[in-house]
């Protein structure tokens, strides 16, 4: 084959790429807001704690396009949130920031080399990172803003109903958010490695070997 025409196919294959990319991407991220509402509470933990299944779609972009892609699906997703924000924005910046430090180890991970095993070890270290990552920005941006409407000593106390020993926000965060959070995306994780496979086709035009 001519390098003018190895160019062409390539230029070509990158074109269908990026059309898959601009039609599934956002497609992603009004799924991922959909499941934003799809929500329930954990009996061992506060209430206030909700588990859902909103990162599943960025996981399947990071995959399927690469981790900026991941990341970019957890910003639309917030953004479409905002409106109906209950925390004047800093809820969304939190599930942003949170989300991306697992999308990205994924994406990236899989994107050196697309193996079920890389992919699957990308994603655990991004449930890991994103764990710890939830312990400073509930500390420093969420909570600040929770004590505006509810005493700091009335939100440990909601801890406390479940577990007398914790004292202070610090250990709250670090008993229940952070195993809460790593736990919550290590589940978007396992069924995310179920479903990428059949979805693949759609979401890249061609079979993968994931």
């Amino acid at each position: 084959m001519s390098t003018t025409a190895t160019k062409t196919t390539t230029k070509n294959k990158g074109s269908k790429i990026d059309i898959h990319v601009i039609t599934f991407a956002p497609m992603l991220a009004v799924i991922a807001f959909g499941l934003m509402y799809v929500e329930f509470s954990i009996p061992i933990m506060p209430s206030f704690l909700k588990f859902d299944f909103s990162d599943m779609p960025a996981l399947l972009g990071s995959f399927a396009y690469g981790p900026l892609c991941g990341v970019f699906i957890s910003l639309i997703k917030n953004l479409l949130h905002l409106p109906f924000s209950s925390t004047s924005g800093i809820g969304e910046l939190a599930n942003f920031l949170v989300a991306a430090m697992f999308v990205v180890p994924a994406g990236w991970f899989y994107k050196a080399r697309k193996t079920k095993k890389r992919a699957f070890f990308g994603a655990m270290l991004g449930s890991c990172l994103a764990g710890i990552l939830s312990l400073p920005v509930n500390f420093f941006i969420v909570y600040p803003f929770y004590y505006n409407f509810m005493p700091k000593e009335t939100v440990i106390s909601l801890y406390q109903a479940i577990l007398p020993v914790v004292s202070n926000i610090f250990s709250c965060l670090l008993i229940f958010n952070v195993p809460f959070t790593i736990v919550k995306f290590v589940i978007a994780t396992i069924i995310t490695m179920f479903i990428y496979k059949p979805l693949s086709p759609i979401l890249k035009g061609r079979a993968t070997n994931m």
